[in-house]
């Protein structure tokens, strides 16, 4: 069977799979937490207070681990919410569409919309401030990135936010635009939910990046947003406290109970994460791991991806078969494999492998390998 401790590939978009290795840790810790000598506390972490000292050397250890993994630069907040990026459409704007604002107190931002999250992204704004479409790639299907010289860039815009790899679409930018040199002051707001940590982050463009954990970092419930500190402090009044990002910063993320057990999980990952090697590490896996699932596609009569090469997703896999009579067999065939959550998202239909840092090189080859098996006998 796939893997080590006889558990089946999980090809989830999210919540996904975890390392087996942080699974394990946290079974034999649920109960009773050792701090870093091994003394254990007697509790598990979902029992400490988020301000006991247990917790405090959890928190900061994993903020610690996460800023040395992503390169975070130390004028940037690292903050631990909640709400997944679907409440972050909602708290970009409350907390950074008034950095420019128009003669009646809006602000602007604009989208550059490549898939449903960004979409999303758009329509959620709207409730908060201006907006301006920058670009859609709607038109063709969302199966590329609108190339960034054809911008439709607003003046005054506060930020411009992309959705830096789309789950549900497959598109994954592989640079991020350079606003300055677009003639934009605007700041550069990225979701990078599903791809972060699986690639290195030039933070000399970027002003803030959220995500949620359950994808590539640990289990839902997390929210990451790193956010330059010069950014703080401007949020609408009708921002709630407990989402405002300077409040969030100054109190460490403990404004409100955090999402302790979380943290913990995410914590725990990012050390897994570090024993890999790191982010230049994990982006070669990754490279490998799209590189053997996209040929094994592009070299097939019966799967195709309709997403252009040049924005094609690392992190998350949409393929069809040329004969949707066999999407089921195709499925049940897989789930006796032990190839499990490759059913496409339903608004799009099809399937899709999202192959995050968790999935190992095995679990690849495990898949191509019975997609060559199933053409052969139903080809």
């Amino acid at each position: 069977m796939p893997s080590e401790m006889n558990r089946p590939y999980n090809f989830s978009a999210g919540p996904a799979a975890m390392p087996e290795e942080v699974l394990a840790q946290a079974a034999d810790e649920m109960l009773n937490w050792p701090d870093a000598s091994g003394k254990r506390c007697g509790m598990g972490v979902m029992e400490m207070s988020h301000r006991g000292k247990e917790f405090l050397s959890i928190y900061t250890q994993a903020e610690a681990d996460l800023r040395e993994l992503l390169a975070v630069p130390a004028n940037y907040k690292i903050l631990f919410m909640q709400g997944g990026g679907l409440a972050e459409n909602a708290l970009v704007p409350l907390n950074l569409s008034a950095l420019k604002e128009d003669a009646s107190g809006k602000g602007l931002a604009d989208f550059v919309v490549t898939g449903s999250w960004s979409e999303k992204s758009h329509a959620e704004a709207a409730k908060y401030c201006r907006t301006g479409l920058a670009a859609t790639g709607k038109a063709d299907g969302f199966v590329s990135i609108p190339d960034a010289s054809s911008w439709q860039l607003s003046a005054g815009a506060s930020y411009v936010h992309i959705c830096s790899n789309e789950t549900i679409n497959g598109v994954e930018y592989h640079t991020l635009p350079d606003l300055k040199a677009l003639g934009s002051d605007a700041e550069l707001v990225i979701d990078f939910s599903s791809h972060v940590a699986s690639r290195s982050v030039d933070w000399s463009r970027v002003g803030l990046a959220f995500g949620g954990a359950q994808k590539n970092l640990g289990p839902a419930g997390l929210t990451l947003v790193v956010v330059r500190e010069d950014l703080l402090g401007h949020a609408l009044d009708i921002c709630p406290s407990a989402f405002n990002y300077q409040t969030v910063a100054k109190n460490d993320s403990m404004y409100n109970t955090p999402p302790t057990y979380s943290i913990y999980m995410a914590g725990l990952t990012f050390q897994w994460l570090k024993r890999q090697g790191g982010i230049a590490a994990l982006e070669a896996a990754n490279l490998a791991k799209a590189d053997l699932l996209y040929q094994a596609i592009d070299g097939s009569g019966l799967y195709f991806n309709k997403v252009q090469q040049d924005c094609r997703s690392r992190m998350n896999v949409p393929f069809f078969l040329r004969d949707e009579s066999l999407n089921d067999a195709f499925l049940a065939g897989a789930r006796e494999a032990g190839l499990l959550q490759l059913k496409g998202h339903k608004s799009v239909g099809g399937m899709r492998a999202s192959i995050y840092n968790a999935m190992p090189l095995a679990g690849v080859q495990a898949l191509t390998a019975y997609m060559h098996e199933f053409e052969r006998s139903h080809g």
